[in-house]
């Protein structure tokens, strides 16, 4: 009898030990199940954010890639190309000097130009073809203003003001015959790109002038005691002045609106005129501190030859930036991208001693090379193929299961 009950206690304790187990590990696949449902919907939640900023950025992989291939190919052909070294400049004071630096420096204007011509681009479906000789008349009328008095950091900064307000009035101009008069923003600015050398040179009285002082020759090459050349500071600083104006105001997505739609963004209550004009006059701007790097750089104003062929560079720097030349979304780091690409490949193209006379041509196929590649078409091509490739991919894995 004593065995029997023992049996049945024992009976019992492995029932109840197998009931509570049951219950534990139903507990467990729930609480298991729940987890994994979390993590599901947290890594779709994390892959989802991820595409989208993988799509808002896609656009820098053109101008990115150019530049890789660029640093690539001078790094198999001379791997001391990438070299920068502190040396002393003709005041006795340490500067940074090398290919990287003179890429740097040398797309400075174009970099800044770039920036502005990216707007007009994106709000109007069109180019600006006249920011160069734009760009000369600032320059003309910094000059004019320094070479009447003194050169003092004063007399300096409101020369640069009244560059900054002529280059505006005739931004203003251009962005009238766009915006108000209807014309296409190649044709309209025809017109200043054929006269605006002759008002550059009007502007100083037919001369070429020169201008000399310390503080002139900070703005355009080093600031005593700082490596870095001045014109990289100042393209720093106008790309964040620029990308502040952007970020905390709606100016930018007003202008990816009007380019994208006009009639829907005047149902929606902006005024594509006022956002075309805005956009010239923000390359206007951008064109007066190219003129003065250019000037300063220079120490004097050659009416014919400053920034002489910058407007195509700057349309090309758009481009290559993966922005859309008919108007709409837009990315001014693209832009400034596409400047330094430019400009490293005319820096190569040096390097490897290639006649002056010949790197246009050079540099003009490797450039329709990069526009085809970052065409839609292309785009488009590779994103079929690609889709392909996947779907073939899957397929297989499916078989294999």
């Amino acid at each position: 009898m004593k065995r029997f009950a023992s049996k049945i206690k024992w009976s019992k304790y492995t029932q109840l030990l197998k009931t509570k187990w049951s219950k534990y590990t139903q507990l467990l696949k729930t609480k298991w199940s729940k987890y994994t449902q979390l993590l599901k919907t947290k890594w779709s939640k994390y892959a989802q954010l991820l595409k989208a900023k993988g799509r808002k950025h896609a656009q820098l992989l053109v101008p990115l890639l150019s530049i890789l291939l660029i640093a690539v190919f001078n790094l198999l052909r001379d791997p001391s190309f990438f070299s920068v070294e502190i040396s002393k400049n003709n005041l006795d004071n340490p500067v940074l000097t090398g290919n990287l630096i003179s890429i740097l420096n040398g797309a400075s204007e174009l970099a800044v130009i770039s920036m502005g011509m990216t707007l007009v681009t994106a709000a109007c479906g069109g180019q600006d073809i006249s920011v160069g000789a734009l760009g000369t008349i600032a320059a003309s009328v910094f000059v004019k203003i320094l070479r009447d008095g003194q050169i003092t950091a004063g007399t300096i900064v409101l020369a640069f003001l009244a560059c900054c307000a002529a280059a505006m009035v005739f931004g203003a101009f251009n962005g009238t015959l766009v915006s108000v008069f209807k014309i296409q923003p190649m044709i309209a600015t025809l017109v200043l790109f054929t006269c605006g050398r002759s008002v550059a040179y009007w502007i100083n009285g037919g001369a070429t002038p020169t201008i000399e002082s310390p503080l002139i020759n900070a703005v355009g090459s080093f600031i005593p005691g700082c490596p870095v050349p001045t014109p990289i500071l100042i393209v720093i600083a106008v790309g964040l002045l620029l990308g502040a104006l952007l970020r905390f105001t709606t100016l930018g997505l007003y202008t990816q609106t009007v380019g994208i739609n006009q009639r829907a963004a005047r149902l929606n209550g902006i005024n594509p005129t006022l956002i075309k004009l805005a956009s010239f006059l923000v390359l206007g701007l951008c064109c007066a501190v190219a003129g003065c790097i250019s000037a300063s750089r220079l120490g004097l104003i050659n009416h014919e030859t400053m920034l002489q062929e910058i407007e195509m560079d700057a349309i090309l720097a758009v481009a290559i930036g993966g922005n859309a030349l008919g108007g709409g979304k837009f990315r001014i780091t693209g832009s400034v991208l596409g400047a330094y690409a430019i400009q490293a490949l005319t820096i190569t193209l040096y390097a490897m001693k290639v006649p002056s006379t010949d790197v246009k041509a050079y540099k003009a196929i490797v450039i329709i090379i990069i526009v085809v590649i970052s065409s839609p078409v292309v785009k488009q091509a590779i994103s079929r193929l690609w889709a392909k490739v996947k779907e073939n991919s899957q397929k297989k894995k499916e078989v294999a299961a």
